[in-house]
């Protein structure tokens, strides 16, 4: 299945060609949770998770932070087992993909990102792997987040990197 996504940019009253991308056979897509997701996809959980992977596509209007602040800030969002440094264990990447620059995030730990953005309470979640990445277009960044049970993100690794390679502007 292929997504296309346009938006509309209401500062200016002007219609932006958005990213298009294909999403793996096996991924369910999900009514958005906000109105910054452009699209929400479940992965079903690999055998012995009980819980299933969520992967976000979303905008931010403005700048987002940037790369770097949003690289620091999903290193944040795990803490490892040991107290040692999320960004000591953290792997990155900057890849060109049909035109566009990608920096992808792959990280480990227990997640304990907000709730949601400025709730006072946090996930707890032990033994997680979040894979994110900023997407520079054209249009504007958009970013990428891929939060669940290690075994489950790590079943889905394979059609995370197809997600990747198939995304293009118009």
């Amino acid at each position: 299945m292929v997504a296309r996504i346009l938006l509309l940019l209401l500062a200016g009253g002007l219609a932006a060609a958005g990213l298009s991308f294909s999403t793996p056979a096996g991924w369910r897509s999900t009514p958005p949770a906000s109105t910054q997701r452009v699209a929400q996809l479940t992965l079903p959980h690999a055998d012995g998770d009980a819980e299933e992977a969520e992967h976000v596509v979303y905008i931010i209007g403005g700048s987002g932070g940037g790369v770097e602040a949003n690289m620091q800030r999903w290193v944040g969002q795990m803490q490892q087992p040991d107290g040692a440094p999320s960004a000591a264990v953290a792997k990155r990447e900057t890849r060109q993909v049909n035109g566009l620059r990608v920096t992808l995030l792959d990280v480990s730990g227990t997640y304990v990102a907000e709730t949601a953005p400025g709730a006072a309470t946090h996930h707890d979640n032990a033994g997680y792997r979040l894979r994110a990445g900023v997407v520079e277009t054209p249009a504007g960044p958009y970013y990428l987040k891929l939060t669940g049970p290690r075994k489950t993100v790590a079943k889905w690794g394979q059609a995370f990197n197809e997600f990747i390679a198939s995304m293009r502007m118009p």
